[in-house]
């Protein structure tokens, strides 16, 4: 889940070209690699000289193996427009429960719909958790909704609006180095959702080339958007600048939490006495782990995504910090199993790591071997 996130972008073909991905063991990364992406989720388009500072390492040594772990697959990294700048629009979390064996084609189909942002396979009592996208108000959701709900497989949907998000962190991997790493000061505030959002009239025509140029490459160059749009590098710079400042994007650094030894990703559903929920949601916004925070319009529950390094940890928030905050009466919880999609990018790993094709790769593959 992303507070701001991107806005519904276009559909390009990058999902097709991250399928062919072979994904590096995720038990062969070293520190250094494990620092380069918590620089890198820190800010995905710094230069490899100031990553190269931050992990304490030679910026040749960091630019080589950085790009190793984007082509491996390992890191993705986008910039995409921030909700808000396309519209209207209204968020819900999905759970879905799915006919048996028909999950990873259920989600692979969720996953071509460019207004699902998030989706994961979860444990529990259901298979798959997503949060959809409507612009344009209510009226749109009558459609929508019919549309996903379609998918051959789905045998039952639960969905509920997102009324605010209070949280979200982007560089949730920062705890994990926070010690040891020359990371610049963290700005508590950033971690929280800013109440100003950004608006259609904020962008023209070409900020919105140049965030398309970015989306299926975060770290190209200013002068190569420029080439590929007709406009000079120092003006590039200046709007993606400008558009920064304004909070009209934002730079995703994906990557599993495996890959930097985060065993635990979990999504809870807290449930809260009404007069505490904001007080609540207010205490649960300071904690590290606390990924992503909103409030939800049924039973008057927070919905929490959690990554903690083990059980063993998770076990300790739920136990001393969850357990104990006034106002909470319960919750249910799921781990996530796969995460397919978050911020509107496809992830480039979750196909090799369950060795899914769809039908047309298999095609394409008895095609190949005839």
């Amino acid at each position: 889940m992303d507070g701001h996130g991107a806005g519904i972008p276009a559909r390009s073909g990058a999902a097709g070209a991250e399928r062919g991905v072979r994904v590096k063991a995720l038990d062969t990364l070293d520190d250094l690699d494990r620092r380069i992406i918590v620089a890198l989720q820190h800010d995905g388009r710094a230069s490899w000289t100031a990553i190269a500072d931050m992990v304490g390492s030679s910026s040749a040594t960091v630019a080589r193996r950085g790009q190793q772990l984007v082509q491996d697959g390992v890191v993705r990294i986008a910039v995409v427009p921030a909700l808000g700048s396309s519209g209207q629009v209204d968020t819900f979390l999905v759970r879905l429960n799915c006919r048996p064996g028909t999950q990873l084609e259920v989600a692979a189909a969720l996953v071509e719909h460019a207004d699902v942002r998030f989706l994961t396979l979860v444990t529990g009592q259901y298979d798959i958790m997503a949060e959809v996208v409507v612009t344009g108000g209510a009226a749109h959701y009558p459609q929508l909704i019919q549309q996903l709900q379609s998918i051959a497989g789905i045998k039952r949907w639960r969905s509920d609006l997102i009324m605010h998000v209070h949280k979200v962190r982007h560089d949730w991997s920062r705890q994990l180095f926070a010690e040891t790493m020359k990371l610049p000061q963290e700005d508590e505030k950033a971690s929280l959702v800013d109440a100003e959002m950004c608006e259609p009239d904020h962008l023209d025509e070409a900020d919105r080339r140049i965030l398309a140029a970015l989306r299926d490459d975060g770290r190209v160059t200013f002068q190569a958007i420029g080439d590929r749009t007709g406009m000079n590098e120092s003006s590039v710079r200046r709007r993606f600048d400008r558009m920064r400042a304004n909070h009209c994007l934002d730079i995703l650094t994906l990557v599993p939490a495996a890959a930097l030894g985060m065993g635990a990703e979990t999504l809870l559903l807290v449930k809260v006495a009404p007069s505490r929920l904001e007080a609540v949601a207010q205490e649960l916004s300071g904690y590290p782990a606390v990924r992503y925070l909103a409030s939800l319009l049924d039973d008057n529950s927070l919905f929490c995504e959690l990554i903690t390094p083990s059980v063993a940890e998770l076990n300790q928030f739920i136990s001393h910090t969850l357990s104990v905050l006034d106002g909470v009466e319960g919750w249910t919880g799921a781990m996530e199993l796969l995460y397919l999609k978050r911020g509107f990018i496809e992830t480039p790993w979750w196909r090799a790591q369950v060795g899914y094709a769809d039908e047309a790769e298999r095609r394409e593959a008895e095609r190949l071997r005839a």
